[in-house]
């Protein structure tokens, strides 16, 4: 093992929840350079489910970040590199000195490359030991070692003078850092430019494809930019991120004249004038809203859903709530409300617990639970997220309270974890805040039901045979059809409305 590879450590992305397999670097809080210590938070990424802090385990200087802010990168490929020694100089052996970020090591292949065929690139080196290097934010280590795997080959006709031309080298996700995820679009050959398929004055690596940095091809290819019509100015005739909003911002040239055809061909559709695209704008779909959406699409059409709606006097319950903010042993405690509701959940579902359950498709069975991990919607920034309470009906209500306390300023915060929000076996959305009456909610894929809690208002109401203004709300539950027949549902929903009409019942229903 050399010098360099013995001071330059790569830090991987590691799987920062079960199952996940890319996640999206949010902000860098290092820069190439910066000393850095065992435990230090050098990043922020977000995947399916949660934002995630990540900490360093070396001490050391920054030498390189792989990976600008907002690219999203597989599970397993390195996004960051730190020098050890940083104290003895530039490291050997043509790396980079901290703070300078070379081009990857693909452009220097490009350029070398002039034999029949490349050779597959060697194994990924293993961890100091040969132990694997453990995941420091997730669930375990992976299940194997990352390797790079052997470059794909293509046989290119023999040029003039019967030499052997260049092969074409495409390299999958881990052989190039920076990748979204999507293999590269093939090139195609346009009219004026230089042999070998490169821009005018720009060079180009041994599959004819101008040399551009991962997070230049993911910009130029959000913008629908074809490297080739760009003009480089990077050293080397390297193409930069400016080049490319530089050829996004010039006027689209005028199109060819096109040549008589046979038949009338479909013509692909105007793209949208510059005023148009000014007032529109475009959001990914990434990160917790892609999983939200995934997870509503599956939900909608896996589970047969079933929506039953009550109209309850809450009178009594907005009293009490009021009472208990008063209360010593509730000091300090998020009194609300939505506490009140939850309790009258966890007190129907006590009472009915055939509700409590999950639907395995795989074994054709339905698992009942005897515990009830109580799940809380919560908007945030970055979309919809549903944090759960751990054995939310085995706590009192000061207890109840805490937790709900901390879950709605975890959220709020971006500071939920994935594992808050796995497990979870009933939710309560409130769409009240919003001053929405009531809705249809979707199920969480895996459980049963889904509590809609509606806004408070103050309206008439006949109350012991005279009309006289009083607080309502309307609840609405939805339920999985294949285990919660509608029976079952009725009673859940009667027995929420019921609490919350006379909140005494919690103590006697309990």
């Amino acid at each position: 093992m050399t010098e360099t590879s013995t001071r330059i450590r790569e830090f991987k992305m590691p799987d920062v929840g079960e199952g996940l397999t890319e996640a999206e670097i949010l902000k860098w809080y290092v820069r190439p350079g910066d000393t850095v210590t065992d435990g230090q938070v050098v990043c922020e990424v977000e995947t399916a489910k949660a934002a995630v802090e990540l900490p360093i385990p070396y001490d050391g200087a920054v030498h390189e970040l792989l990976f600008d802010e907002g690219t999203t990168v597989d599970v397993g490929t390195v996004i960051i590199t730190v020098d050890t020694d940083p104290s003895a100089g530039p490291p050997a052996g043509g790396g980079a000195p901290a703070g300078e970020v070379e081009p990857p090591s693909y452009y220097a292949e490009a350029a070398s490359a002039g034999s029949a065929e490349a050779e597959p690139a060697e194994p990924a080196e293993p961890q100091e030991g040969g132990k694997r290097q453990p995941v420091l934010v997730g669930y375990g280590v992976s299940a194997s070692s990352t390797k790079r795997r052997p470059r794909k080959q293509s046989a290119q006709p023999a040029g003039a003078g019967g030499e052997a031309a260049q092969t074409a080298v495409q390299s999958d996700l881990n052989g190039h850092p920076g990748s979204a995820g999507a293999a590269p679009a093939p090139d195609t050959a346009l009219a004026g430019t230089a042999p070998g398929g490169a821009a005018p004055g720009g060079a180009v690596d041994a599959g004819g494809r101008p040399l551009a940095k991962p997070p230049v091809r993911k910009l130029a290819k959000d913008l629908g930019i074809d490297l080739a019509t760009v003009t480089p100015t990077g050293a080397d005739g390297v193409i930069t991120r400016g080049d490319v909003h530089k050829a996004a911002a010039a006027p689209a040239p005028a199109a060819p004249v096109a040549e008589p055809q046979a038949a009338p061909q479909p013509q692909p559709a105007a793209a949208p004038s510059a005023e148009t695209a000014a007032r529109e704008t475009r959001i990914p779909v990434k990160g917790v809203r892609k999983a939200t959406a995934a997870a509503m699409v599956s939900s909608a059409f896996t589970a047969p859903h079933v929506t039953e709606f009550v109209t309850v006097d809450v009178t009594r319950t907005m009293r009490l709530v009021q009472e208990l903010k008063q209360d010593p042993d509730m000091s300090g405690l998020r009194v609300n409300p939505l506490l009140l509701v939850a309790k009258a959940f966890l007190v129907a579902i006590r009472r009915n617990p055939e509700v409590n359950a999950s639907w395995d498709e795989e074994n054709q069975e339905i698992v009942r639970k005897d515990y009830v991990n109580l799940g809380i919607a919560a908007a945030t920034p970055r979309g919809l997220i549903v944090p759960n309470i751990k054995d939310a009906g085995a706590r009192t209500l000061p207890e109840l309270a805490a937790a709900l306390g901390e879950l709605v300023g975890t959220a709020r915060e971006g500071k939920t974890t994935p594992a808050e929000m796995q497990g979870g076996t009933v939710t309560i959305t409130n769409v009240g805040v919003f001053g929405v009456d009531t809705g249809t909610p979707i199920l969480n894929p895996g459980e049963s039901a889904i509590l809609a809690f509606g806004q408070v208002r103050e309206q008439p109401w006949v109350h012991k045979g005279k009309v006289k203004p009083r607080h309502v709300t309307t609840l609405a539950l939805s339920f999985d059809h294949r285990l919660v027949d509608g029976a079952l549902g009725s009673k859940v929903l009667a027995d929420v409305a019921a609490v919350l009409e006379r909140p005494k019942r919690l103590m006697t229903w309990t």
